[in-house]
């Protein structure tokens, strides 16, 4: 289920980039009026295109947290909920997502404009790393009774050693 969700995600991500390249240059399309449009943006940068030009170091955070993700997936796959399964899809297919453009491109294709609220374009992608958020904390708060992806993060870790008390 998760590699389904991750790759039809991922799919997703991969043809609205190639869409939006070739269909949106220079001519944005209106959704809704003052509301929504598509256009075409080339960020070179992260988030809401903040730190132009720091390619490298997003491609190295990128693999390093993908590892950490396939890592953490395969350690504690058995005892995750389902819902700790699309949490972990839509973070890693979001991840590979812009990974693939800035490998390829040396930026990455973003074309969702709110304007209603002039938010800066983003893609898939970013829709799914930014839903997997929502459901983190959603999961961490509300889902009781449950083994939460922190809790399972936190058996992941190296047990600290507890020194004999003085006494």
């Amino acid at each position: 289920m998760m590699f389904v969700l991750a790759g039809l995600i991922l799919l997703l991500d991969q043809g609205t980039k190639i869409w939006a390249a070739s269909a949106l240059r220079g001519q944005p399309l209106v959704l809704i009026p003052g509301a929504l449009e598509l256009t075409y943006l080339e960020n070179r940068g992260a988030v809401w295109g903040l730190m132009q030009g720091w390619q490298i170091l997003f491609l190295v955070a990128t693999f390093l947290f993908l590892g950490a993700l396939v890592w953490f997936y395969v350690k504690k796959h058995r005892d995750m909920t389902a819902l700790t399964r699309v949490i972990l899809s839509l973070l890693f297919s979001g991840a590979v997502g812009n990974l693939i453009d800035r490998m390829a491109l040396g930026y990455v294709r973003d074309m969702i404009y709110v304007s209603l609220i002039h938010f800066p374009v983003f893609n898939v992608a970013d829709s799914a790393i930014t839903i997997a958020a929502a459901l983190l904390v959603i999961e961490t708060f509300f889902v009781k009774n449950k083994v939460t992806i922190f809790d399972l993060m936190e058996q992941c870790l190296p047990k600290k050693e507890k020194k004999p008390s003085d006494g």
